[in-house]
């Protein structure tokens, strides 16, 4: 297994790209399944998550060329409507094929998903938007089975937002006969950059962004040629390792309105953030001390539950005790362990933590648990006033973060990726 090593104490200076955003080209990957014409993707990060879809489309009948920043994706010579576990359990967002296949095909059989060990994500939100659109849904062996000849539109209640679940009734909704409205959808920017792209395809789809979604269908869906919007998190995780390690970072092609809580919270501990052009611009002093805030995720536009890990090392670093409240999933402090190893002074009740920050980080190995929480362990590594930090299993982070260590190095932190370690 591959490690980042991190040699702290180096304040940042200097620009980078942000990437496309991983959360908004997976579905529209998937959406790819609704035209048999060949889709073309720009601005696609290099990410795990991307070759993993691509393995998985591929399997399900369809001709794939992934060449990041450039995605093609066309009709095969044969369908196959069956997504197996062996990809599945990989990433869950692979059930994000389910919407489409039982949309397109008039049957499905999908391995129920895997992904991050951040607590249970169950699809039954999925599964219910897909019964009122007409399907027959059964679990069986560890897989989803949904038949319909023809889906047709009906109102969609969740009872929660869910962005998954969102995304997969909006794909099946676009192939079905007549109106669906979904009601307390997740209004997530990626949901938003879905329904522009089923839009480009030919349904027409209304709200998208909002709590309420209008899709009419259509018999067919053509191709499209789109390019990916930027990645919020990614902007918000290097906004975060700015603020942490200190300096002047520039970040290209930022999508800082998409990050308005994020940006409220570290300009209240002190931090300069600004707007220049489609850039964003970070500044710290390190010498200065930063306020303590507290923190609670929510759904968008709330503070993002994929960048709790993050705001936590920094407020290791503020002079106080700051409260984070996680409310999106159950067991996602993970990394609080870690950080403990590296010299944090954090209390966990739950749902809450404690930050008790002001104390200097030391360098220490440890282990990523999870995407985010691999994240924050790297810029945890780059406050450590005295040693190295390893990062192990970093095939977590590889999963969300296109080359971030080499960002990092551009910038002028010490963080190189030393191949094949054990770990």
């Amino acid at each position: 297994m591959d490690v980042i090593r991190i040699r702290g104490g180096k304040q940042l200076q200097g620009k980078i790209r942000v990437s496309g955003a991983k959360n908004a080209a997976l579905p529209i990957l998937c959406a790819t399944l609704l035209s048999d014409g060949e889709s073309i993707l720009r601005n696609v990060p290099a990410l795990k998550d991307i070759e993993t879809t691509g393995e998985l489309l591929r399997v399900l009948g369809r001709n794939v060329m992934v060449d990041p920043p450039l995605v093609r994706v066309a009709g095969g010579p044969e369908a196959n409507p069956e997504a197996p576990y062996e990809l599945v359990k990989q990433m869950r967002a692979s059930v994000l094929v389910l919407g489409p296949l039982v949309a397109r095909y008039g049957r499905a059989k999908v391995s129920l998903p895997g992904g991050c060990q951040i607590g249970s994500r169950p699809v039954d939100q999925h599964l219910k938007g897909l019964e009122a659109l007409g399907a027959t849904i059964r679990l069986s062996n560890g897989y989803i089975h949904a038949e319909c000849k023809r889906l047709r539109g009906a109102e969609v209640v969740f009872d929660m937002p869910t962005v998954t679940g969102t995304e997969n009734i909006m794909m099946a909704a676009a192939l079905a006969k007549g109106r669906t409205t979904l009601v307390n959808c997740a209004r997530e920017p990626e949901v938003e950059e879905l329904g522009r792209v089923l839009n480009k395809m030919g349904a027409r789809v209304d709200g998208a962004g909002t709590d309420v979604i209008h899709i009419e269908g259509r018999d067919e869906l053509d191709p499209f040629d789109h390019a990916i919007i930027s990645d919020r998190i990614e902007t918000g995780t290097y906004m975060v390792a700015a603020a942490a390690a200190g300096g002047d970072v520039l970040l290209e092609n930022a999508p800082l309105e998409d990050l308005e809580a994020v940006v409220s919270k570290l300009r209240a501990t002190g931090v300069e953030v600004g707007r220049e052009g489609d850039c964003v611009r970070i500044r710290r002093d390190p010498d200065r001390p930063l306020r303590p805030v507290d923190v609670m995720t929510a759904p968008h536009p709330g503070f993002p539950t994929d960048m709790q890990a993050q705001f936590m090392v920094l407020m290791c670093l503020a002079r106080g005790t700051s409260r984070i409240v996680e409310t999106i999933f159950e067991n996602r402090f993970m990394h609080v362990p870690e950080l403990r190893r590296m010299g944090a002074e954090i209390d966990t009740d739950g749902h809450t933590a404690h930050v008790h920050g002001g104390r200097p980080l030391s360098g220490a190995k440890v282990m990523a648990t999870d995407l985010r929480a691999s994240a924050s362990l790297v810029i945890a590594g780059l406050l450590a006033t005295e040693g190295e930090t390893e990062v192990l299993r970093v095939y977590h982070l590889d999963r969300g973060y296109e080359y971030m260590e080499r960002k990092l190095a551009q910038l002028g932190a010490d963080t190189v990726r030393i191949k094949g370690q054990p770990g």
